[in-house]
């Protein structure tokens, strides 16, 4: 039998297996706005609806900020969880605030070369070290190997996009975690401060933020594939939308820049066409730029652009409505439990993800321990609530 028709087998299965729980309840953590500041801008009730979907889908928190004022939030915002692929959005911040020439500052146009950077057990070829910190961070460095913390799926876009050919460093653009792993050992040998002392001292300090501790950076290591690391975080979305509101302001926090005025203009200045669609047609400093016509019939303003991470984390960041948008989901048990749930019922993490899809969706299930530990959202699932969100404009 092929895996398609597996599927639905599997899940009425599953369903029998898991039995009947009572119905979630909606969070109660849910705020509302209390002033006319708070609501300029949004149809409560169109609001109400997107809030709605959140909830069925398995939001773990939703924040939604216009001018720096709250317009609703719902979940646990204090509470820090895996934010994933969000992390390369924070490296960029880093890099960008030392950025420049001379010691202890990272150099854009140093190629691998100059820096020193190799990688074992299999080493860059000549070719590969002509890549540039720019080509790095800009995903289009065209270096085709393995690399710590990358899913099964990322590898297979890896090497779809970039097949066994060497390429020219700047000719391509792939999404390859290696890129940023490497830049990551270029950050500390550069600077050296750890990742969790650079952004410690040169983001959460100046934002005050208030749920960020040092010991919220890990690593992430695969010696057989890479001796560059991952650098990954844990962060409340309270956190993530202070994150979020700096670069709506262009860098600039009470009066002091925090990041260059112009590294967050390149975001949507000196992007890269991805050929994907919707939320993911543009890649620009590790941010993603919604750049195609498909946004532009859904709504979306020019110039917006997002921090993504797997299973459903966003920092959505809308200069046009002056907007900040954070949405989490809490898979901090994914490659763990969730994982282990999966091998011990024959099914694999995509299978698995599925079933969080379609029966935890429904209230009969939402409180059994798999739903509430290993909700998933596809791209497709947050491209659904961010457009019932863009709907509650006024002025879209």
């Amino acid at each position: 039998m092929r895996r398609a028709d597996r599927l639905p087998v599997v899940l009425i299965a599953l369903t029998l297996l898991l039995g009947s729980c009572a119905p979630q309840s909606p969070s109660s953590d849910e705020k509302k706005p209390t002033t006319a500041a708070t609501v300029a801008g949004w149809d409560q009730s169109r609001l109400d609806a997107a809030f709605a979907l959140a909830r069925k889908y398995g939001s773990g928190t939703l924040i939604v900020m216009t001018n720096g004022e709250t317009v609703r939030t719902m979940g646990d915002l204090r509470t820090p969880h895996r934010v994933h692929s969000v992390r390369k959005a924070l490296l960029s911040a880093l890099v960008g605030q030392h950025a420049g020439i001379g010691p202890g500052n990272i150099d854009l146009d140093a190629t691998l070369a100059d820096l020193g950077i190799d990688d074992r057990p299999d080493p860059l070829t000549p070719l590969q070290k002509q890549a540039t910190v720019r080509h790095l961070i800009k995903s289009v460095s065209g270096i085709n190997h393995p690399a710590a913390a990358e899913t099964p799926g990322m590898t297979a876009g890896r090497k779809r996009r970039l097949g066994d050919t060497p390429h020219i460093p700047g000719t391509i653009w792939a999404y390859n975690n290696w890129d940023y792993n490497a830049l990551t050992t270029i950050f500390e040998k550069t600077t050296g401060l750890s990742v969790a002392e650079a952004f410690s001292q040169g983001i959460a300090q100046p934002l005050g933020m208030q749920d960020f501790k040092p010991d919220a950076v890990f690593y992430s290591r695969k010696a057989s594939l890479s001796m560059h690391a991952k650098a990954g975080f844990w962060m409340s979305s309270r956190d993530l939308a202070k994150f979020g509101q700096l670069y709506l302001s262009k860098g600039l926090w009470k009066g002091r820049q925090i990041v260059p005025k112009e590294w967050v203009e390149r975001i949507t200045t000196d992007f890269t066409p991805t050929g994907r669609k919707g939320l993911d047609s543009g890649h620009g400093y590790l941010w993603w730029v919604p750049c195609d016509p498909e946004s532009r019939t859904a709504g979306i303003p020019r110039g917006t652009f997002i921090a993504s991470g797997f299973g459903g984390q966003r920092i959505v960041v809308i200069p046009a409505w002056q907007t900040v948008v954070v949405h989490t989901v809490f898979t901090d048990d994914y490659f763990g439990f969730c994982a282990d749930w999966a091998r011990s019922r024959g099914l694999d993490l995509d299978q698995a993800a599925t079933y969080s899809r379609t029966a935890c969706r429904m209230p009969e299930h939402a409180t059994e321990p798999f739903c509430r530990r290993c909700r998933y959202y596809s791209g497709g699932d947050f491209y659904d609530l961010l457009k019932k969100i863009i709907a509650a404009r006024t002025d879209r």
